[in-house]
């Protein structure tokens, strides 16, 4: 195993000067994009290349703003470079936008989970450029709750395509950004000319504290690396009337609902006796988003070993417990747009998960079937070492 801290791809500019000499550069980022000594990226980009546009994702380049809602495009006060939003009135760059680079590249903390749009972002860009024949680099950086373990199901595209799942790939895909732009452009067909620049000192093993490099918040509700790891097992409530715990101080980490009693949900999700996992009895009152001042029964959902926590077996035994038990109260919320399938459709990706039409037992014995076939796909396109068979 590594000790070493791990090295950045943006660390490793110096190296890779001949890919950025006499080209105009776009960056894709937000405050994660940093070196391990804090210099963003922005700046040592503007530094050593010829840096023209900066890219804005959901939340914002200053990670400020609060999911689903939008901004425009404006002017970075701190270097004079014109910011444009990929999160507005469109989520794919233009013509026009591209015609000003030669290169898009992106530096951005990935959570590792399907549901995260970031690594939309990073596809419709490399869409761009396949499209307007421009390079695109990614600066890699770690997948903070490990590579090593992947589960969930596979999403049905043809269904459930949307901003929170592009490609039939698994909640937990266990690969880093770079990975994941590798299988994007040659398992799903983007084609576009694409230059990866590794870390040095990662394995696959490794937690994100292993890595010795500092956590930078990368969206308000994603504060901590428990709340990265807890965030595949709870993220499907946000589709619900339960609670996924936005307005308190500990988002993605509880869950609940006024019409639900902490002790007994605790004592009931505790008797299916899943995996790195103890659910304890917690109150909660948002201060915004669902039930906002408004007191809330439910659960807080400790992990007490990370290497055999299952998140999205726990997701799905959560979810079918609580639709089962709480069926008089559960709803799947309405969808943002008329005609059109919900979050919760969104997210789940599948109909038997949706529709509720199977046994728990059944439906987890799903998720290890597409978790083995999509690693079969995955592992092809891994960059670092592989601590398993």
């Amino acid at each position: 195993m590594i000790n070493k801290k791990t090295i950045l791809g943006i660390e490793r500019i110096d190296e890779f000067q001949s890919v950025f000499a006499k080209k105009r550069i776009g960056l894709i980022t937000n405050p994660t994009g940093i070196a391990s000594n804090f210099k963003s990226s922005i700046e040592i980009l503007n530094e050593k290349t010829n840096l023209v546009a900066l890219f804005s994702p959901e939340h914002g380049i200053r990670a400020s703003i609060q999911a689903g809602e939008h901004l425009e495009s404006y002017v970075d006060d701190e270097t004079g470079i014109m910011v444009y939003s990929l999160y507005g009135a469109t989520r794919r760059p233009s013509k026009e936008i591209m015609d000003k680079i030669d290169i898009m590249s992106i530096d951005i903390q990935d959570c590792g989970s399907r549901y995260y749009t970031f690594i939309y972002t990073m596809a419709y860009c490399m869409q761009a450029c396949a499209e307007f024949d421009k390079e695109f680099v990614v600066f890699d950086r770690p997948n903070p709750i490990n590579c090593e373990k992947v589960e969930g199901n596979i999403l049905n595209t043809d269904k459930y395509r949307s901003f929170v799942g592009y490609y039939p790939i698994v909640q937990r895909h266990g690969m880093t950004m770079g990975e994941l732009a590798k299988l994007f452009n040659e398992e799903y067909k983007i084609n576009c000319k694409l230059t990866v620049i590794p870390m040095l000192n990662y394995e696959r093993w490794m937690d994100f504290e292993d890595t010795q490099l500092p956590w930078v918040i990368p969206t308000p509700n994603l504060p901590t690396i428990a709340t990265a790891y807890v965030y595949n097992a709870t993220c499907i409530f946000e589709g619900t009337n339960v609670s996924e715990g936005r307005g308190t101080t500990t988002p993605f980490e509880l869950i609940g609902a006024p019409w639900i009693k902490s002790e007994r949900l605790a004592e009931e999700l505790n008797s299916y006796n899943l995996k790195g996992v103890y659910f304890r009895p917690q109150y909660f009152t948002p201060t915004f988003s669902k039930y906002a001042k408004t007191l809330c029964g439910g659960v807080f959902v400790h992990i007490t070993d990370r290497k055999t926590f299952e998140a999205v077996k726990t997701s799905w035994t959560m979810l079918y417990h609580i639709r089962t038990k709480y069926k008089d109260y559960f709803e799947i919320n309405k969808p943002y747009t008329e005609g059109r399938p919900t979050l919760f459709h969104f997210e789940a990706g599948e109909d038997t998960i949706i529709e509720n039409t199977i046994p728990l037992q059944e439906q987890l014995e799903n998720l290890e079937i597409d978790s083995k076939n999509f690693l079969h796909i995955s592992k092809k396109y891994y960059i670092y070492t592989v601590s398993y068979t």
